[in-house]
């Protein structure tokens, strides 16, 4: 399906300050027109504000943010609450783990695919109902990253995060905004990670991912952004972006081969 159209979010004339300093600058940038784009640079380029403000979790002083949907559809996400980006197909994992500390496993993923109409407890039979119309997809989920007791409640970190993927995965978004997804995860399914979002791109879903680790950009990402100081530097494929004098200098250091 790569001939497919994607969703894509177009950045306008964005700036965001806080006490007088400039943390994004941008003046246009597409993201998500391609399978899978990374999101670089150094600490304080102001990536995480900027996904921030994709969502509308941080309001934008200026400019404008828009979703241009596969079906042709534009919507200004600048002027949406943050509550209705997934009903536009648009969601982002946490930077920092969260977790309902009482819920299970199997209710915390419940919860990513419940509607309005699940969320009553006094509604008899809404949580079979919603687990009969997801069994097999979680189910699947939890054997492939090896949660053997879905009635267990999270309590690594790493079980947290992992988590907090899977809800956004149940999503199905047109755009998967995703920070530093790997931090803090054992190899194996750091791994398992990156193969379902592989597959996720491979089914249109437009992924744009903040990572500090340099080879999950340079082995999963099809284009890279690159970032300093709040402005966008420059846009290319991961070779190129790799061997800039400039990315090297401000993010990768000298001696970098």
């Amino acid at each position: 399906m790569g001939d497919q159209r994607r969703s894509s979010i177009r950045v306008e004339q964005v700036q965001k300050s806080y006490a007088g300093r400039m943390v994004v600058d941008v003046d246009e940038l597409v993201l998500g027109d391609v399978p899978i784009e990374g999101l670089l640079g150094p600490n304080g380029a102001g990536k995480t504000t900027l996904m921030r403000m994709v969502m509308n979790s941080v309001s934008p002083d200026a400019g404008r943010i828009t979703l241009n949907s596969s079906d042709g559809s534009t919507t200004t996400l600048s002027s949406l609450p943050t509550h209705k980006m997934a009903h536009h197909g648009v969601v982002k994992s946490t930077q920092v783990i969260t977790d309902f500390d009482q819920l299970t496993i199997l209710d915390s993923m419940l919860l990513a695919v419940a509607t309005t109409g699940h969320e009553f407890p006094v509604r008899p039979g809404a949580e079979r109902s919603l687990m009969s119309a997801n069994e097999d997809e979680i189910r699947s989920y939890l054997e492939r990253f090896g949660f053997a007791d879905a009635t267990a409640i999270a309590m690594s970190a790493g079980e947290k995060k992992l988590l907090d993927i899977l809800r956004c995965l149940l999503l199905k978004p047109s755009i998967l905004l995703l920070d530093e997804p790997t931090a803090g995860l054992p190899d194996e399914v750091t791994a398992k990670v990156l193969e379902v979002i592989r597959e996720l791109a491979a089914d249109g879903t437009s992924v744009v991912i903040v990572e500090h680790d340099l080879d999950v950009i340079w082995e999963l990402c099809d284009e890279v952004t690159f970032m300093a100081e709040g402005r966008v530097l420059m846009k290319d494929d991961p070779a190129s972006i790799r061997a800039n004098a400039t990315v090297i200098e401000k993010y990768l250091g000298a001696g970098h081969g």
